[in-house]
């Protein structure tokens, strides 16, 4: 129990961490990135505005991923994670993750039809890959947890 209660602390100050760093890319950094990139490749400049909203998008979708972790960490801490509640935040980080899925795929396509060198396609073909794999994953552990949370309530019930 001190282990877990360690873990939930740590994992809390570095979720903390993350949201900043993220909070900061959003504002700051990626804007001006794309802004740099306009000003350095002119003839590229008209990506400027699809990829600072495409990259917020996606600084979101994490954003919304640190968030329902932390919920979850509280139900954990509070020993309610196998409640209705806990499905609720899942649910929210599948459908993050499905959105930035949507928006990964469409990206891919239109670099793989648009690009004269295989690199950054199979770049993005590597990162879509994955963000798949997390997506099923997530899935799965909902359905796990779904399934905890039936065999719990009937327990409690039992006794």
């Amino acid at each position: 129990m001190a282990t877990e209660r360690w873990a939930v602390a740590l994992l809390r100050v570095f979720l903390v961490l993350l949201f900043g760093v993220l909070v900061l890319f959003q504002v700051m950094s990626l804007p001006g990135q794309f802004r740099h990139m306009a000003q350095e490749s002119p003839d590229l400049a008209y990506l400027r505005w699809p990829l600072t909203a495409v990259s917020i998008f996606w600084v979101l979708c994490v954003q919304v991923v640190v968030v329902s972790t932390w919920k979850l960490l509280s139900l954990v801490k509070k020993d309610r994670i196998f409640s209705e509640a806990s499905l609720a935040w899942v649910d929210a980080i599948v459908w993050a993750v499905g959105a930035a899925w949507v928006v990964l795929v469409g990206v891919f396509l239109y670099v793989g039809f648009n690009a004269d060198d295989p690199g950054v396609p199979l770049l993005l073909f590597l990162l879509t890959t994955g963000v798949t794999v997390l997506g099923l994953l997530m899935v799965v552990m909902r359905a796990l947890l779904r399934q905890a949370t039936t065999l719990r309530n009937d327990m409690d019930s039992v006794i």
